[in-house]
């Protein structure tokens, strides 16, 4: 018996995404398409950039490694809940909203 082995088209990012190599599409977006009933050839036609076999290959990779897949997507969930609720927390946009209103008017006024 032989066992076959598949490369999976997938790389960490320094920034902890996992994505599909050569490309900017993460292994969460193609995971939540497929989530939602896409098949590979959908997913193909908004992400023009991957082909089949890279989208097969990690449909593949989700397949069978379902817990981890899922563990990473409950983390990547997380930090994003994080990170907009230190955004909400510390950086509020009082100020740009009134300089948009002034501008606004002042553009009104011309």
């Amino acid at each position: 018996m032989t066992n076959l082995t598949l490369t999976t088209p997938l790389v960490f990012w320094e920034d902890g995404t996992i994505r599909v190599a050569n490309s900017r599409v993460t292994l969460d977006t193609i995971v939540r398409q497929f989530k939602l009933g896409a098949t590979a050839e959908q997913i193909q036609e908004d992400f023009s950039s991957l082909n089949l076999r890279e989208i097969y290959a990690v449909l593949a990779f989700y397949l069978e490694q379902t817990d981890y897949v899922e563990d990473y997507l409950r983390k990547q969930k997380a930090e994003a809940k994080e990170t907009i609720e230190f955004i909400e927390k510390n950086l509020t946009t009082e100020n740009l909203r009134a300089s948009i209103r002034v501008r606004h008017r002042d553009l009104q006024n011309r």
